[in-house]
């Protein structure tokens, strides 16, 4: 970059090239969305049960549009990386420019040249010197942060050095004008070199923004994906803290408040650079947290699979016994090391591909049996991981449903509680077929991990029921209040005590309240709870089939019973004195259940499903009693 270059340089042209970038990437998006949500889901539709097509070549044909769907997915995220990209480029050139027009600007005004090399020309001026004006003159700028060839002080920093050397040299010129000049030269020369620095960081950075030429996005491409992020993002800081940041810890309606304030290029950004906090903020529009979690899992995945790849083969494991006594064989030194190394990552890894695959599932399931698109609207893989989907929008539900499973529950158990609300979804379209309807898996707390001791303390529901009503509050707020949906929370085993726990700790943003082999909510009374007793329900199976219920009483994670006073002389008196949600002194709606175990509540075409389907559509009359 030169003097001349930057003259003639104008920044518009790589946000017109940044624009085009962004309309190819917006398309891929749209033709990412139709394939998934409109063409694969046409391939599955059905009718009578049965799909349109069939057979291996119907099988084939999903296979190829699925890897279509992702090819677009990666041109879209590519896209979004190099918009943002090319938007830096042009933010600081154009400060540099910016930078240049103003310093030639004040020259033109003082009347001195700029030359084509960026010196700049002074005329004559000054008191007259042996009866001479002192003579015009000639001088080049330096720039800050350039090397400088001038002596200086080796403990002390070059450019103070060296500015104030030109200080001290404008003050003894006679030429008033030599230091003026000097002073618009430098600005022309940091002008010109901040250009230069701009252009050598971009340049190897823009390409790398290359994918392989190939039709095929392997996991090294989505890895390679997520370092490209990282190189954008540590390039763009300066125009990146243009953006205004979320409201630290802000609650849902400060998130809504923050995105609907950035401008659209501002979203698309943000987006790009932080998909994994984006897709976490409640408050948000749904769709963007299922980008911005779709990118996620998406390099997550390919994270995972190249690492579980690079791990060496096992060992051989065992060994002739080398002192030749009892046990014949022994484990190897290498397979030791290797074991205490890998095991335990290659355990986190399969689980958590697993989980990954089940939610992936989920996508591919779109249209079969007329199942909606599935909204990723959080996902975490640390610690016993996160993941909350969606079936429909629930943007735009009629009647939402929310699961919070209990004990056990992890990253790993994704499929089957994701299958639950699928089922959960069937049955209350069939209930309510002109109604837009969304059920969400709630996988969004460290659930307890054995029933001693941990499911006997509600110390998780205690961490765990600020996150959930968070959660709902960022429902309703992106809902448009709490009229908009008819929302039911759905709580199962450990998942009813968090429930009950939200709604002591806070004010519970649901409308309904379902449990199904509930251990106790920690309350004593369904009027206890936000939503009034009389949209408080309950199912549990006899208690030799499902011994949750009692074993909360033990526990003590119900509430004070009606009976306290005289059931403490009884046998367990403890136990006798607490209220669970299937006592009838709890006060809340005794369902009817076919459940044959504690985790047999959402079976298809049960009465415990349907049952949970009419007050999930607001059907209570068709609810039938236990």
């Amino acid at each position: 970059m030169d003097y001349a270059t930057l003259t003639s340089l104008n920044p518009s042209e790589f946000e017109d090239a940044a624009g085009g970038y962004k309309t190819v990437g917006d398309m891929a998006g749209q033709a990412k969305d139709d394939v998934e949500n409109r063409i694969i889901a046409s391939v599955r539709k059905t009718t009578d049960g049965q799909s349109v097509l069939e057979g291996h070549a119907a099988d084939a044909a999903v296979t190829q549009l699925r890897k279509l769907a992702t090819n677009f997915h990666y041109t879209q995220v590519e896209c979004a990386l190099i918009t943002t990209a090319l938007n830096s480029l042009a933010y600081e050139l154009r400060a540099a420019k910016d930078k240049l027009d103003a310093a030639v600007e004040d020259a033109e005004a003082q009347k001195f040249t700029v030359g084509p090399d960026g010196s700049v020309s002074y005329p004559a001026a000054g008191d007259k010197v042996d009866g001479k004006v002192p003579e015009g003159g000639t001088v080049t700028g330096s720039a800050k942060g350039k090397p400088t060839n001038q002596p200086i002080d080796p403990t002390g920093d070059a450019n103070d050095a060296a500015d104030a050397l030109e200080r001290q040299a404008a003050n003894i010129h006679p030429n008033p004008n030599f230091g003026r000049a000097v002073a618009i030269a430098n600005r022309i020369a940091q002008a010109v070199y901040d250009a230069t620095q701009a252009d050598e960081k971009w340049a190897p950075k823009l390409r790398t923004l290359k994918a392989d030429d190939d039709l095929i996005v392997s996991s090294h491409d989505w890895v390679d994906a997520q370092n490209d992020t990282r190189g954008v993002r540590s390039g763009a800081k300066d125009y990146l803290d243009e953006i205004k940041p979320p409201p630290q810890n802000g609650d849902p309606r400060a998130n809504a408040q923050w995105w609907k304030g950035l401008s659209k290029d501002e979203q698309d950004a943000y987006l790009s650079m932080h998909p994994a906090s984006l897709g976490s903020l409640d408050g948000i529009p749904s769709e963007v947290r299922d980008e911005a979690n779709r990118i996620y899992l998406a390099e997550t995945k390919a994270k995972y699979t190249s690492e579980l790849a690079d791990i060496p083969k096992e060992p051989t494991r065992y060994e002739a016994n080398p002192n030749g006594s009892y046990p014949a064989v022994v484990e190897t030194e290498e397979w030791k090391r290797w074991d205490e190394k890998y095991k335990d990552r290659i355990v986190k890894l399969n689980r958590g591909l697993d989980a990954m695959k089940d939610i992936q599932a989920r996508f591919d399931q779109t249209g079969k049996d007329k199942l909606p698109p599935a909204y990723l609207l959080g996902f975490d893989p640390d610690g016993g991981g996160r993941a909350i989907v969606a079936n429909g929008d629930p943007d735009t539900a009629d009647h939402t449903a929310v699961f919070v499973p209990g004990t056990y529950t992890n990253l790993g158990k994704s499929g089957s509680y994701i299958g639950h609300m699928v089922n959960l979804w069937q049955e209350s379209h069939a209930l309510a077929p002109n109604q837009n309807i969304s059920t969400i898996t709630w996988i969004g707390y460290d659930a307890p991990q054995s029933i001693v001791p941990e499911a006997m303390s509600p110390s998780y529901a205690e961490r765990a029921a600020p996150d959930l009503n968070r959660f709902l509050d960022g429902l309703q707020t992106v809902q448009g209040g709490s009229k908009e949906s008819h929302t039911t929370v759905i709580g199962h085993s450990y998942g009813s005590t968090v429930v009950g726990q939200s709604s002591i700790d806070g004010k519970l943003a649901a409308d309904d309240i379902v449990v199904a082999g509930s251990p106790g909510m920690r309350v004593g009374h369904a009027d206890d709870l936000d939503v009034g007793s009389d949209h408080v329900w309950s199912e549990a199976a006899s208690s030799w089939k499902d011994q949750v219920p009692a074993g909360g009483k033990v526990a003590g994670l119900g509430g004070d019973s009606d009976i306290s006073w005289w059931a403490e002389m009884l046998p367990f008196g403890y136990a006798w004195s607490q209220n669970v949600p299937s006592d009838e002194d709890f006060g809340a709606h005794i369902m009817g259940t076919d459940a044959k175990d504690h985790g047999d509540y959402w079976r298809p075409a049960s009465q415990s499903l349907i049952n949970q389907a009419a007050v999930v559509t607001g059907n209570y009359n068709q609810v039938e009693g236990g």
